[in-house]
Formats: structure tokens, sequence, C-alpha cells
């Protein structure tokens, strides 16, 4: 089955508004997490788990979005998703205890990650392999500035009226995207592919799990995205409690890693088609493995201080700028009639990752506080996400 072709593309602006929608979630409520440990009288690794079912809600919905879209349209299911963020972002706001906070968040997850996947697969239904890589770097480059600047919102909201004010603030801008898609978003498949039942989503899955080129992609994509949230989960801690600075301070500096951050996308963005995604993918794994180093040895060289792991993390952010479009655009074109399906499973795995290297972080900081246990994970991950890339390009040079 399919739809008349689309007469105009859909704007880069609103593409980087509902991909941004998921970053804003996350990010906007870090800087809170020390002082709701204290609020709500819980351990700091309790608080944790705020953002690990989070990560959860994004990895499990993405593997019902991709495929459905591929099934009933972006459109119809983008429209869905910002219903349900927006409904998450209210609970969230309006929470009366830990229990609450954490089942408000699930849903706030389980809708916010409909831009992430689905603004994929419009960019891969768009444009070929390259291109979609190059272009995907451009979205994210402007998209960063979610993660750029909402610590630092949420920092002085946190500051100045608590931290449900972040939850507001979220609500307010999930509604404004989804006015925006309802009068902007043209549908772009123009081509139905895998069915929506239980049978032709494993179908699905299992095509692309059987592919070494597609796996080697999402494991190098995953274990880079848990480099990240090993430090975001990390990293509050370690300024506000170890440190003994304000939750503005941990905002403040995280915008030297969205700067690293945009770098790398623009980089992407201007070099993806030219090089091509494998060579990307290489350069920016070096860069992640040289960033992760440079943060341990200013820790255990010198005393604590902000430049010291902020200044090395803009590096490892730089390198995900690299990675993880590429990867991203060469997971999803193993199949591009699966491109839903694969921006899906990919999406998992990485938000699946990334919540084990949070619950990781945590149960090591309520044993050791300190920013040991941070460093340790992000290496680990970083080491991993290399094999895993390494291993994947052999495979392939192995086969015609």
């Amino acid at each position: 089955m399919s739809v008349p072709p689309i007469r105009r593309l859909p704007s880069v602006f609103i593409l980087v508004a509902m991909t941004a929608l998921g970053p804003l979630a996350l990010n906007i409520f870090m800087p809170s997490m020390p002082g709701l440990a204290k609020d709500f009288d819980v351990e700091y690794g309790f608080v944790q788990l705020t953002l690990t079912f989070y990560l959860i809600g994004l990895g499990a919905a993405q593997l019902v979005y991709g495929p459905i879209s591929d099934r009933w349209g972006r459109r119809p299911v983008l429209l869905w998703g910002l219903g349900i963020y927006c409904i998450g972002s209210i609970a969230c706001a309006l929470a009366p205890s830990i229990v609450w906070l954490m089942l408000g968040r699930v849903l706030q997850a389980l809708g916010g990650c409909a831009g992430l996947v689905l603004g994929r697969a419009i960019i891969r239904d768009l444009y070929d392999r390259d291109r979609s890589a190059a272009m995907i770097g451009y979205v994210t480059m402007a998209m960063s500035l979610a993660p750029m600047l909402s610590p630092a919102l949420g920092g002085y909201l946190d500051t100045l009226f608590g931290w449900r004010a972040s939850f507001a603030f979220c609500s307010l801008a999930g509604l404004a995207v989804y006015v925006w898609v309802i009068f902007t978003l043209p549908e772009t498949l123009a081509q139905r592919g895998l069915g929506v039942g239980a049978a032709a989503l494993l179908r699905g899955y299992g095509a692309l799990l059987r592919s070494p080129a597609f796996c080697g992609y999402v494991l190098q994509t995953a274990f880079t995205s848990g480099v990240f949230f090993a430090f975001i989960a990390g990293a509050p801690f370690v300024v506000v409690t170890v440190m003994g600075l304000p939750a503005s301070a941990y905002g403040l500096w995280f915008i030297v890693v969205s700067i690293g951050y945009l770098a790398g996308n623009f980089l992407t963005g201007r070099f993806a088609v030219r090089l091509g995604v494998d060579r990307m993918i290489a350069y920016g794994a070096v860069a992640q493995l040289v960033g992760i180093s440079a943060l341990a040895l200013a820790s255990w060289l010198g005393p604590l201080n902000l430049p010291g792991i902020f200044l090395p993390m803009a590096v490892v952010a730089m390198s995900n700028g690299l990675t993880l479009p590429n990867g991203i655009a060469g997971a999803i074109s193993v199949n591009p009639r699966a491109a839903g399906a694969a921006a899906g499973l990919s999406g998992a795995l990485q938000m699946l990752t990334g919540a084990i290297a949070a619950v990781l972080v945590g149960y090591g900081q309520d044993h050791d506080p300190s920013q040991y246990p941070m460093i340790w994970t992000m290496l680990g991950c970083g080491i991993l996400a290399v094999l895993s890339f390494v291993g994947a390009a052999k495979f392939r040079a192995s086969r015609p």
C-alpha cells in the first residue's frame, strides 16, 4: 500500500523541535536530582531510578513506534506520542511522591521518544544513506540546544520555583510542538512496510538482528550512549554532593558539554557525505577514548574541579556527535523499507544500555561517594563501543 508523495519537504525546524522534546525532559531534571533525594528523604541511588525508568520507557516505546509508523505512517503515530508526552509531563509536575514521579517519568518517556524515532525515520524517508547521516547530524546539531540549555534552565527553575517547575515547562513545550505538527508536518512515508502484528514485529526485528552490519552499528551506538548516560547519572552527584556546589553550577558547565556535542554534529553534517559513515565512526570512537582518559587523569592527578570534569567531557560529547548520527544512519540503512523498525530497535538498545550504565553509577556512588564509579563505567562503555565497531568492520571486510 502506498500514499501520494509529499509535495514539500518538512521544515527542518519542526524536526528539531519534535526530536528535542525527549532530551529536554531528560536533561532539565538532572540538576534537581540531588535536592530531590533530600525532599523525598531517599537515597540518591533511588532518585536515579527516575532516570533509569525514563530511559527504559524511551527504549521500550521505540520498539513499538518504529514498526507501527512503518505500517500506519509517521504523522498519526507522532501525534499520539506527543499527546502522551504532555500527559506524562503534567503527571510529573503534580507527583506527590517519588514513586508517582517515577510512574510519571515512564509515561513522559513513552511519549517523548516518538520524536526521536520518527524524526530519524522521516529523514530516512527523504534522503539516501550518507545524505541521511549528514541530515541527522545537522538536525542533532540544532537540537543540541535542548540539552545545552535545559540543565541550566532546570537548575535556575529549581532554585527559584522548585523541581516541579521543570516539568511544567516540559508540558508547555510539548503542547506547542503538538499544535505545530498538526498544522505543518506532512506525511513522509510513501510505501508501507512491516505489518503491525506481533508476529510481524518479531519477524522484522529478527531479520535485523541476523544482520552483522546492523548489530555492529547498534552495539557501537548503544555503548557510546552508555558513556554519556553514565556521565549525566553521576556528574550531578559529583558536583552537588561531593564538591558542595549549587545545582546551577552543574547546569551552567553542562553548556560546555553541549557545545562539544554541537561541534561533533556539525562535523558530521560537513564531512559525512565526503568521508562516509564508517570512517566518521572510527574517528569518533578514538576521540571518545581520548576524552574519557583525560577525564580519568584529571581526577587522579589533581584536586577535583569543574574544568577537569567538563572540558574532557566536551571532547567525549564531540565524539558522540561524530559517532551517533553515523551509527544510526548505518543501522537504519541496512533495510530502508524497515527504517522505522531499525530506528526503534537501535534507539531501544541505546536507552537500555544507558539505563544499565545509570544503575551501575548509582549503585557505585551509594558505596563509593566519589567520581570514580562514573569514570569506570564510562571507560568500560567506551572500550566496548570500539570493540563492537571493530568486530563488525572485520566481519564486513570478510564478506563480498
